[in-house]
């Protein structure tokens, strides 16, 4: 068979979910990868990731243990074994995606595919047709003058992942979720962790109270942070690297036995055959409309490529609408204000909704709460207090933005996200009984706080 309802080019998790999605509305649908299926997120992102934090926060546990009744010592580490774990975990997972393909019939074909006209895709010199085609190639590492990575002492997260020998030192260029993850394993398997951003506080897409209480957390651990700078650039030395930074005006060197460059993404765009058909593109990404439609009507992007926002849980929501809409559905518009950050570090980031800074910038009139979650019973019983909750509501209840730091913090902000995307106001939250104790009733107080009558705060 090489006639299709749709094509799918690339099965990451935007390109598998929406070859799922055509495929319960009744499409003969096909996937094309060249490589495993469950892309960047799946097999060199998302989930090999957690799986070295998980052995990271395990490192940490075991730290507090004595103060817990239980006496255990740390005999030693071995990062290669950790390595070796996350990259089985994404075998295993990429084989339920292969699983999942043959469920929902879906054909899998291996190979690169190259657009060759509007209704036709080459892989490998074979030609498929398709009535509609959704490319979901995703993005890499984008090359900045000065901080170009060479796979060996300057490397990116792919690299990274590979690392079962791990260097003394390590300067990692970028404070956003990937190198902010990749700090707390280094720094937990021993590594002297360096922070370098041009931005004055970790995270810096997060609100400022949440970037401040990683930062605390983190010089804690014993990560050195160079936060605000001017300049930086890497350069090799064979078996050794110099970071060049300008900071406060002052010109500064650092030597390190690896760096790693977490800064800037950039769709998969060349080499799939854009030009053929005269896709538009802008600043490196595929221009979409709210369904993901590019100029070419039957051809959608979805996922990194469109630049839309780079995350795996973005990319499977876009995948559903462009199916839905290619099957005459009427999806609804994926608002990015609704859309969760989570980074995984410890203690866990997580938000929804507008920063406090944004509410400022745009004259939004609001209230704030900010409750520790060192007055909360659960998180002192568990032996996990860092963090907070903050919400910022509007003054008609609404809730403009959340923000979690703390254990379980990625899990926690599930309910601010649904409460948002339901349009609910505060007495809606507040009418809403919440379990005792557990840290989420934290969820209930931080907007009763904010609305000034506190039962616990």
């Amino acid at each position: 068979m090489n006639n299709y309802d749709v094509v799918v080019l690339g099965g990451g998790p935007g390109g598998y979910i929406a070859a799922v999605r055509a495929t319960q509305l009744g499409k003969s649908v096909a996937v094309v990868e060249e490589d495993k299926l469950g892309g960047v997120c799946l097999n060199r992102g998302c989930i090999p990731t957690k799986a070295l934090l998980k052995s990271a926060h395990s490192v940490h546990q075991l730290h507090e243990m004595k103060g817990l009744g239980v006496n255990v010592t740390l005999d030693s580490l071995d990062p290669a074994a950790a390595i070796e774990r996350a990259s089985g975990i994404s075998t295993n997972i990429s084989k339920g995606v292969e699983f999942l393909m043959k469920k929902n019939k879906i054909e899998v074909i291996k190979g690169r595919g190259v657009i060759k006209n509007q209704n036709t895709l080459t892989v490998d010199g074979s030609d498929i047709e398709f009535g509609q085609l959704i490319v979901a190639t995703g993005a890499h590492y984008k090359s900045f003058p000065g901080l170009e990575h060479d796979g060996k002492r300057i490397i990116g997260a792919y690299e990274a992942l590979k690392l079962k020998e791990l260097p003394k030192s390590i300067g990692i260029i970028g404070a956003g979720a990937i190198g902010v993850e990749f700090a707390y394993f280094w720094n937990a398997f021993g590594v002297e962790v360096h922070i370098f951003e041009l931005q004055k506080h970790l995270l810096p897409v997060e609100d400022e109270d949440s970037s401040r209480e990683i930062g605390r957390a983190y010089k804690k651990q014993g990560i050195k942070l160079h936060l605000g700078i001017e300049k930086v650039s890497v350069e090799s030395k064979g078996d050794s690297v110099t970071l060049h930074t300008v900071e406060k005006g002052l010109e500064k060197e650092y030597s390190f036995e690896m760096s790693m460059v977490a800064v800037g993404m950039t769709g998969n765009i060349d080499g799939i055959g854009l030009e053929n058909v005269g896709i538009e593109t802008d600043r490196g990404f595929i221009k979409v409309n709210e369904q993901y439609q590019t100029n070419v009507s039957n051809i959608y992007a979805i996922g990194d490529i469109n630049g839309h926002m780079l995350l795996a849980h973005v990319a499977s929501h876009q995948g559903v609408i462009a199916a839905e809409h290619i099957s005459g559905k009427l999806p609804h518009a994926l608002d990015l204000l609704n859309v969760p950050g989570c980074t995984y570090c410890q203690p866990q980031v997580a938000s929804v909704g507008y920063r406090e800074r944004d509410l400022k910038e745009k004259g939004i009139s609001y209230k704030s709460s900010k409750l520790s979650f060192k007055n909360n019973g659960k998180a002192i019983a568990s032996n996990e207090t860092s963090g907070f909750v903050k919400v910022l509501l509007g003054d008609d209840g609404e809730l403009l933005g959340a923000h979690i730091v703390g254990e379980s913090a990625t899990e926690l902000i599930h309910e601010y996200v649904l409460f948002r995307s339901m349009e609910g106001i505060d007495d809606d939250l507040i009418a809403t009984v919440h379990p005792h104790p557990t840290l989420g009733e934290w969820l209930h107080e931080a907007v009763l706080n904010a609305k000034g009558i506190g039962l616990n705060s």
